[in-house]
């Protein structure tokens, strides 16, 4: 199941005007919409009724592919789907509407183009430790004066960045 997500998120959302519409740099909708939705509807088509009876309440559950009542059970998966997304659409509004009265919920098109990390005055994977953009009086030369008079083991001078521990 986890290869219609990735199918969903790298063919369909590069072919849907819609989806290319939404800012969904994660892949969030992918992620949890499609694998949730598609996790709970194969539920109700594949649930082992032995297994239902020693977890559900209700006894007699099984899957739509065993047949009898089994299509219930995959009813009852497609109708709590739908609430959720429902619900999810209700509340998620009402938050941002609320959000939006005290900051914008988009940054504005020059800072977009320029990129979140760097209008933030980051940079992404950022190895020099603090996750800021490299500044040289912060974060010094890759071989500033004192590393060059510090030798290395063999007597040549030192290259590398790092710290020496006298004990």
């Amino acid at each position: 199941s986890g290869s219609i997500p990735w199918f969903t998120m790298m063919v369909v959302h590069k072919k849907s005007r819609l989806l290319q519409k939404v800012d969904d740099t994660l892949g969030v909708f992918h992620t949890h919409a499609v694998a949730g939705t598609l996790g709970g509807l194969l539920t109700g088509l594949f649930a082992e009724p032995t297994l239902c009876n020693m977890f559900v309440a209700a006894t007699n559950s099984k899957g739509a592919v065993y047949g009898g009542e089994g299509g219930s059970q995959f009813g009852k998966q497609l109708v709590g789907a739908l609430f959720i997304i429902g619900w999810n659409l209700v509340v998620t509004t009402i938050i941002l509407l609320a959000v939006q009265l005290f900051v914008p919920l988009r940054m504005a098109e020059e800072e977009l183009l320029i990129g979140d990390d760097a209008a933030h005055g980051e940079e992404a994977y950022a190895l020099w430790g603090d996750g800021e953009k490299y500044d040289q009086t912060r974060h010094g030369w890759p071989m500033d004066e004192t590393q060059a008079s510090h030798p290395s083991a063999n007597g040549t001078p030192s290259r590398g960045v790092g710290f020496t521990v006298e004990l």
